[in-house]
């Protein structure tokens, strides 16, 4: 089991898309953290502004909101991720929803744990547009992270599948291309995850619970 491993997720708290509400897709936060709840990990959840994080009112399934109770509960008082370390940490997770798209990439202080995270050897997981917290990470070398690594996310095609690529403040695969990452995308909706060493990214909404059991899998595995 867990073995007193701790998983860092970090959400987004930007919450107004025109005048449709926004935030987290409830299921690509709630499957990881019962996932890494049920291996005995210690979970912190972060946010950007700390307090309630939203959820994508698009995103709450009835049937699985008693299952979700938990995790549920979990968003209504999250850290500032102004006031977390990322010292004793493990991973980190970075889930999606469409607020994420606002509020993780200009953020410094996010931006500086996923760089300690990723250039110490530990695991930097994303999902869908969870990878939007990756695209401002620089590196000590002076390169994007994502610069000649096989990431995902969610695509550009899904975007205008679902009628958002014009109020997106940018295209995220189209970003991660520009910024030398060796981008991969499955088809519209599959559930699909790319791992290049300790990076782990998924595609979709589909690919949670898959990015999930793939950061189990490398805490398993010895640090090199």
């Amino acid at each position: 089991m867990g073995m007193g491993k701790k998983i860092l997720m970090v959400v987004t708290s930007h919450r107004q898309l025109g005048d449709k509400e926004t935030g987290i897709w409830l299921s690509e936060f709630a499957e990881p953290y019962d996932l890494f709840k049920a291996e005995g990990y210690d979970i912190t959840v972060a946010s950007i502004a700390g307090g309630r994080a939203p959820v994508d009112p698009r995103s709450i399934d009835a049937e699985k909101a008693q299952k979700w109770r938990d995790a549920i509960a979990a968003l209504e008082a999250t850290v500032p991720v102004e006031q977390v370390s990322s010292e004793g940490y493990d991973a980190i997770f970075l889930p999606g929803g469409h607020g994420t798209m606002f509020d993780l990439p200009g953020n410094a202080r996010l931006q500086s744990l996923i760089r300690e995270f990723y250039e110490s050897g530990r695991v930097v997981a994303a999902v869908c547009h969870g990878p939007a917290g990756l695209v401002g990470v620089t590196l000590a070398s002076g390169e994007p992270l994502v610069k000649g690594r096989r990431v995902t996310s969610f695509t550009d095609e899904e975007e205008r599948a679902v009628g958002l690529d014009g109020v997106m403040p940018f295209l995220l695969e189209t970003r991660l291309r520009e910024l030398g990452a060796d981008f991969v995308a499955a088809d519209k909706w599959a559930n699909h995850v790319e791992t290049d060493g300790r990076l782990v990214t998924g595609q979709n909404p589909q690919s949670g619970e898959s990015a999930a059991r793939k950061v189990v899998e490398l805490l398993a595995q010895p640090v090199r």
